[in-house]
């Protein structure tokens, strides 16, 4: 099954492309040339200093042309206070400059502003003001308001759900080759959620934003291939992106590209890749992958048999509550000595998943 779209994003606007400030321009028809590029020059110094982590430099330059209204200015002010940079980091700071820059009609400032007020972070946590200033920067194009907007109308934060709403602003973004767009995109096409179910339009977004290496989209077509859905079945390809996503520690798809090793499907069939594979994924948590390591073990296929060590991982796959794993768990259990019953209870325990 294609997974649930993607949690809210989080993350700032960046302060340019290469990392330093910006020195976009605030419209100002009244001023004068001599005065539009000697503060170009002074948001470029700002940024030079930036860029060599002089922040104290930079906010000494920033804060006057912030508070004479320049909205870049206010912008990477607002920036440098939400991460700290030259200053005490203070989000009510951060906000009361972004807002500055946003009701100047600041694409990135909206967008800063709308990340505010959805984590809670400078003000109290309120979801319809995020939407107001996700919208007005998504209106401009901004990308990640896009994709944000697009999500709080799937998921009915700040407003009412609208899956239509929602496609149409991932598809703006996808459009702009925003990955995770492209991501959810993928999922509303396969689950007709917003437009009519179509896998083969689910399969060409996954590829898109596979190919710009979203993990989560090679492992959902890794799924198409495997299930045929949108395009033949082809479980080589299936394979090819499975391993993709599972080299970026992807647990559903190292389970899925243990299991084809396990099966020889795509693959020549081969216990130790399956039971590498099932490792990762056991240590990631995966409960499934937990049970059939468990299996491999009390077997002795691609492992050394090991009792003990079988029934460490079907005791961790029997949280779930799985009914295979318990029925294995107690079954290994009457082959094990006290002392080695002890001692896979004890690494049970203090066992924790890799994150």
């Amino acid at each position: 099954m294609a997974r649930a779209p993607v949690l809210l994003s989080v993350v700032m606007c960046a302060l340019l492309a290469g990392g330093g400030l910006s020195v976009a321009l605030a419209q100002d028809p009244s001023a004068s040339l001599a005065v539009n590029s000697a503060v170009s020059g002074l948001l470029e110094d700002a940024g030079a200093a930036h860029d060599r982590q002089d922040y104290a430099a930079a906010i000494q330059i920033l804060l006057p042309l912030g508070e004479n209204g320049n909205a870049a200015a206010q912008f990477n002010l607002g920036v440098m206070y939400a991460y700290g940079e030259g200053v005490v980091k203070d989000d009510q700071q951060a906000v009361a400059w972004y807002r500055k820059a946003a009701e100047q009609g600041d694409a990135g400032a909206q967008y800063n502003l709308g990340v505010m007020y959805a984590n809670g972070e400078g003000v109290a946590k309120d979801d319809q003001q995020a939407v107001a200033w996700y919208t007005r920067a998504a209106e401009q194009g901004d990308a990640d308001a896009q994709f944000n907007l697009g999500n709080m109308y799937a998921n009915s934060e700040g407003v009412a759900k609208d899956d239509q709403q929602a496609v149409a602003w991932y598809t703006k973004a996808a459009e702009q080759s925003d990955a995770d767009a492209q991501f959810n995109l993928g999922n509303m096409y396969r689950n007709g959620e917003g437009v009519a179910k179509d896998d083969q339009q689910a399969v060409a977004w996954y590829r898109k934003a596979a190919e710009q290496g979203n993990a989560r989209a090679q492992f959902n077509l890794g799924l198409m291939y495997d299930n045929g859905e949108g395009v033949a079945k082809d479980d080589q390809e299936a394979v090819a992106w499975y391993r993709k996503a599972a080299e970026q520690g992807n647990a559903r798809a190292q389970f899925n590209l243990g299991v084809t090793y396990d099966e020889g499907l795509g693959v020549p069939k081969d216990d130790q890749q399956a039971s590498v594979w099932y490792i990762k994924a056991a240590e990631h948590g995966h409960a499934r992958a937990q049970l059939n390591l468990g299996s491999m073990y009390a077997n002795g296929e691609g492992v050394p048999k090991d009792y003990e060590q079988a029934y460490f991982w079907w005791l961790l796959a029997s949280v779930s509550g799985d009914a295979v794993s318990i029925r294995n768990r107690d079954l290994v259990e009457t082959r094990l000595t006290p002392e080695q019953r002890a001692a896979a209870q004890a690494q049970a325990r203090d066992w924790r998943p890799t994150r």
